[in-house]
């Protein structure tokens, strides 16, 4: 059932000094590497529509975050410096040294894109070209969560331990589907293919990566968002070519849209292109998200 997602693809289990990790290669050796990251609640699964495509021009890496899927799910520290987005990054950068690759181009969805921005920043010689899908910046949606007051899934996951863990726990496939249905445009499954959804639905039901998701979260709230908040404080931008790519039913556009909040903040040479889509772009409109990506590599 998995296999078929990433036809030409081979499957790759990594330790490195964080614990082992999960990756699909595929593509000419010696292209450009390009490393795909998904985000939450899914797993390198959801790339599927679209790395054959991309294969066939670059050197694909799909890698299960830390936490994820089939990756390791280590256990978490007090200030949550295991999954900050900070460590994360080093996570990448020894995966993808491992297998070859000092420099490359990096395409981010949700937590993926947040790792890629922290990596961008915090190590600006690594990234050629990053594409940042269907997110703000850390501390913006901080900002707009608390001036909202109103709930959100980041301050849910966010609460301290075991709160979130026992109430997920309860029916983790419910409360993750329910996630899908809500950020998607058509309020349903259609998007997610069956083999794709088997294996979110495997890493749902762990409840160490139960745990794991809510630590991404708690970091989010603490530690990455101390380092959006350093970086903006000096000045830091992204050094590389930067795509904000978003869909048009998912991000908040009232106060002001997706690109120009990364212009006033880490990403002033940033450029954007908008889809007809719900929250999970590469499932929801793969062509669009696949034309979009093409044209910015391409360079």
């Amino acid at each position: 059932m998995t296999t078929d997602l990433f036809p030409g693809f081979s499957a790759h289990w990594i330790d490195v000094p964080a614990g082992r990790f999960f990756v699909r290669a595929g593509g000419p050796e010696g292209a450009p590497p390009l490393l795909l990251l998904h985000g939450f609640p899914q797993t390198h699964a959801c790339w599927h529509r679209i790395a054959p495509a991309l294969a066939r021009t670059h050197r694909v890496v799909c890698l299960d975050l830390k936490g994820y899927g089939w990756s390791a799910a280590p256990a978490s520290d007090p200030r949550h410096e295991t999954y900050a987005k900070r460590t994360l990054g080093q996570d990448v950068v020894a995966v993808m040294e491992h297998l070859g690759h000092v420099h490359f181009s990096l395409v981010g969805h949700d937590r993926g894109g947040r790792v890629g921005y922290r990596l961008a920043l915090d190590e600006p010689g690594r990234i050629a070209r990053l594409a940042l899908l269907d997110i703000l910046p850390t501390l913006v949606q901080w900002e707009r969560i608390e001036a909202s007051g109103k709930h959100s899934h980041w301050d849910f996951l966010a609460r301290p331990a075991p709160e979130p863990e026992t109430v997920i726990g309860r029916n983790p496939t419910g409360y993750h589907e329910g996630l899908l249905r809500d950020w998607s445009n058509d309020a349903s499954l259609a998007a997610f293919a069956p083999g794709a959804l088997h294996l979110y639905r495997q890493s749902w039901a762990v409840p160490e990566r139960i745990h794991a998701a809510c630590e991404d979260y708690r970091a989010g709230a603490t530690r990455d968002r101390e380092a959006d908040l350093a970086d903006l404080a000096h000045g830091r931008i992204l050094a590389c070519p930067t795509l904000i790519l978003a869909g048009d039913g998912y991000l908040d556009r009232s106060a002001e849209t997706p690109l120009a909040a990364w212009q006033r903040t880490f990403a002033p040479g940033a450029v954007a292109a908008d889809l007809i889509s719900g929250h999970f772009l590469a499932e929801e409109n793969p062509q669009g998200t696949l034309d979009a990506l093409r044209g910015f590599l391409a360079g």
